[in-house]
């Protein structure tokens, strides 16, 4: 697919680290100039995009605040001109440190009678409303340009997969899938394609257990392919509908989770 974003802009959320800080540097790699929206540092995608030959360009942003998801998208038709694929890569397991996470894996701490509503919520305001807010800045740009577009958002697999201890996560991805249908099909006729990419366990930030621990045994139990996935294959997805080789493809969900699904 050499080339395949030849010329194109994205912005991509999340995209300081893990699966958003791949795909910045696959879609450059394929010629697109990009838009790093993330709380945490850009400089170092920054840095690999432009190794890539591309421009890139570093937003604070808390895709929780409207006006930040507003901000972000305004800030790449400034630099750029224009907004032609959009991935919402931004998003938490939990609102629990890595430690904690672990911790109630291994417990019943992490289960819906003893969950808080504070750490439901916190999960929700960033899975779902914004991935909500930043599907919206990016559709109304491209519609104001009216050439059409590709949304992607990131899911997982955990949106049709209960894992006990984990709700807040599941119940978000969930939302985020179903939202991806709802847009899709709501702009169909514009040109504007929504789809979804649900990864299955993959080696990031967010799933950083040991190998030996029961969390790692319980994922890889269901994980016929027996690994975790990396952020690179994650990005390939991605890449896939952001181009055009995915052009009569809108409200779909691909699933590179090492044959969690084989149905």
């Amino acid at each position: 697919m050499a080339g395949a974003l030849r010329d194109r802009v994205a912005v991509i959320t999340g995209g300081a680290g893990g699966i958003g800080r791949a795909t910045a540097v696959r879609f450059a790699e394929e010629g697109a100039d990009i838009v790093i929206g993330d709380l945490a540092p850009g400089d170092e995608t920054v840095a690999l995009v432009e190794k890539a030959g591309r421009r890139a360009h570093y937003v604070r942003t808390d895709t929780t605040s409207e006006a930040d998801c507003d901000a972000l998208v305004a800030a790449a038709v400034a630099e750029f001109g224009r907004v032609d694929v959009g991935v919402a890569s931004a998003g938490i397991s939990s609102a629990a440190t890595a430690a904690e996470r672990q911790a109630r894996v291994e417990s019943d701490a992490g289960h819906v009678v003893n969950v808080s509503t504070d750490a439901f919520r916190r999960v929700m305001d960033v899975n779902v409303i914004g991935v909500l807010q930043t599907d919206r800045a990016l559709a109304r740009q491209m519609l104001a340009q009216g050439d059409g577009g590709s949304i992607i958002n990131i899911a997982s697999t955990a949106g049709k997969i209960p894992l006990a201890g984990a709700s807040p996560y599941c119940v978000s991805k969930a939302g985020v899938w179903m939202l991806t249908k709802v847009m899709a099909l709501e702009l169909a006729t514009t040109g504007i394609r929504v789809n979804a990419v649900g990864p299955g366990y993959t080696t990031t930030p967010m799933w950083d257990v040991p190998e030996d621990s029961p969390a790692h045994r319980q994922a890889m139990s269901i994980t016929p392919m027996g690994r975790n996935g990396t952020p690179d294959e994650q990005a390939a997805a991605c890449l896939f509908l952001a181009s055009a080789e995915s052009s009569f493809m809108t409200g779909q969900i691909l699933h590179p989770a090492g044959g969690q699904f084989t149905d």
